[in-house]
């Protein structure tokens, strides 16, 4: 099969198309032949040297989310069929024309949807619906801060977070990206010119009693002003480190408004903690899918061999959505 490889650390110019071997497939796997698969800056990093692969997944071929169609199933599962359209998510490896993955990892792709369209789902929806509603504690008509909301990460947060009847808030350094969000439901736009970052007090005039969950996917200097905006007993979910990994917090304001800070990543998560994830997700997310209450933002598709000009968009942040590769 062939498969987009790092050959070394030096960027996406490093990546190669090469021809790889495929392993064998296990009793409760399942070999997808892959349609389509998103960018994200995860890849980025991993093709600079600055974010491994974990233990057990190829180290050499980037990728963490997948669509396609099944070829064969293990000799112990149930749940799928060769013909199958499905998608997922994985620690790595999804920059491949084929992969094995465990049955219970997989998800039904949303029958209305095409190949370039689900592969937009997996890592950006199933992360936002974890760190908001599964650890975040979100629920219906809370108040939710989103920085970053023209992402991938961001632009699902907001979907969800309004299928949930949530007032949404979200930051942004470029107005075009706060219009479009508002498009989606987006209630506050932010728009972010200082550096480091101000609008605790553009969001206080907004929302006096603060945010009771911020989706913080840039990190660094915004966590300081996310907690200076939150709600008391408010929930911060550290999900993305753009702006840096390190910070000074007003830790008078996380005493006395009891806010907790919660980091979380779902890539090296174990496999139980995973197929968990994939079932909560199921039952109450692809619903929302197939009623046509949630729609992933693709930004553009290009082929697999423009994988490297892709990912130098990435690293620019000039997208709304996601960008999606296809074989």
């Amino acid at each position: 099969m062939k498969a987009i490889c790092m050959t070394d650390t030096s960027g996406p110019q490093g990546l190669k198309l090469l021809e790889r071997a495929q392993g064998p497939l296990g009793p409760e796997e399942v070999l997808v032949e892959v349609k389509a698969s998103a960018l994200n800056r995860a890849d980025l990093l991993q093709t600079r040297g600055l974010y491994p692969a974990p233990f057990g997944v190829p180290a050499d071929i980037p990728g963490l989310e997948f669509a396609g169609k099944v070829l064969h199933t293990g000799e112990r599962t149930q749940r799928f069929q060769p013909g199958d359209r499905v998608m997922g998510l994985i620690g790595g490896g999804a920059w491949a024309e084929r992969l094995a993955v465990h049955e219970a990892e997989l998800l039904p792709i949303p029958s209305h949807l095409s190949f370039a369209e689900a592969a937009a789902i997996p890592e950006a929806f199933m992360t936002a619906f974890d760190a908001m509603v599964l650890q975040g504690g979100l629920g219906r008509f809370g108040r939710l801060l989103i920085h970053a909301i023209g992402s991938g990460v961001g632009t699902a947060g907001l979907q969800i977070a309004k299928a949930m009847d949530c007032s949404v808030a979200g930051t942004s350094r470029t107005a075009d990206k706060l219009e479009k969000a508002k498009a989606l439901g987006l209630d506050v736009g932010v728009l972010v010119e200082e550096k480091p970052a101000k609008f605790a007090n553009k969001l206080k005039a907004e929302w006096p009693g603060g945010a009771e969950v911020v989706l913080e996917l840039v990190g660094g200097h915004y966590v300081a002003e996310s907690i200076l905006s939150m709600a008391p007993g408010g929930r911060l979910l550290l999900v993305g480190l753009l702006a840096g990994a390190s910070a000074e917090l007003p830790l008078g304001a996380v005493l006395t408004k009891k806010v907790q800070l919660i980091g979380t990543t779902l890539r090296s998560r174990p496999l139980a903690e995973k197929i968990l994830l994939a079932r909560a997700f199921s039952n109450s997310v692809l619903p929302l899918f197939e009623k046509k209450m949630l729609w992933p933002v693709v930004a553009k598709t290009c082929a697999f061999s423009e994988v490297a000009t892709a990912l130098s968009e990435i690293s620019k942040n000039d997208f709304f959505g996601k960008i999606v590769l296809e074989w």
